[in-house]
């Protein structure tokens, strides 16, 4: 469940990121999108660097706490948006849009000396933000589990795969479930949240780890039910207006 929670998670982001990075290069130059896309990771393995491994030196069932009540924060917040983008209350996601948006942005710009500057600054901005996310969640997930190293695995394999995927469609960024692949995520983290701040409580879940399982079947059950109820919801009030 770690591998999985941690690549879903770094795989949103980096999608995010990704499509920012590319309306940057399509527009204003590879060059400076590359340029700054690089210097916000530079920054990002520097700050966890300096960091990270003071996270290791708290406390276990302090950290615990933290560290569930961040996922729980983070869960819920991912849960709340994929469940109103399922049932029709939020428009979803849609990378393209994000895409054409920052492509006119970027081309009100001046074609002059500006030109490497903004490209610069809005890629390192977009990948900057994204990747402190992903930071957070790899190193909190990496430090309660004790696996930082298999943490860091999953994240460079999502780096992989998105960094591929963005190689191979390019604008074609609608074709990701990102949706999908948010509700999952939420789930997943809810999950963790729940069981970690449990346990740096001191409570005992039955069957310890195996509870995992159960708070995933649960929370993916509410999830399921919360986005059948929304639906039936909006289609009543539809109804009633027209």
């Amino acid at each position: 469940m770690l591998v999985g929670a941690v690549f879903l998670t770094c795989a949103v982001e980096m999608v995010e990121a990704l499509t920012i990075v590319l309306a940057v290069g399509q527009t204003r130059g590879w060059r400076s999108a590359l340029e700054g896309a690089g210097l916000a990771l530079v920054v990002l393995a520097a700050l966890v660097g300096a960091f990270g491994p003071a996270l290791l030196e708290v406390p276990l069932d302090l950290l615990r706490v933290i560290v569930g009540g961040v996922l729980l924060i983070f869960g819920m917040q991912w849960l709340r948006k994929a469940v109103l983008r399922a049932s029709g209350l939020r428009a979803k996601h849609d990378e393209d849009e994000i895409y054409q948006r920052k492509v006119a942005e970027l081309g009100a710009h001046d074609e002059s000396v500006n030109r490497d500057r903004v490209a610069f600054v809005v890629a390192f901005k977009g990948v900057f933000l994204e990747g402190l996310e992903v930071v957070i969640i790899v190193l909190t997930l990496g430090a309660s589990s004790h696996r930082m190293a298999l943490a860091a695995v999953s994240a460079a394999a999502a780096l992989v795969v998105v960094g591929a995927i963005g190689v191979v469609v390019a604008r074609q960024l609608s074709r990701v479930p990102e949706n999908a692949m948010k509700m999952s995520v939420g789930v997943a983290l809810v999950t963790y949240g729940t069981f970690w701040t449990g346990e740096g409580l001191k409570i005992r879940w039955p069957g310890n780890d195996a509870m995992l399982l159960a708070f995933l079947a649960l929370y993916a059950a509410l999830t399921w039910l919360l986005v059948v109820v929304a639906r039936r919801t909006d289609t009543v009030s539809r109804g009633v207006v027209s």
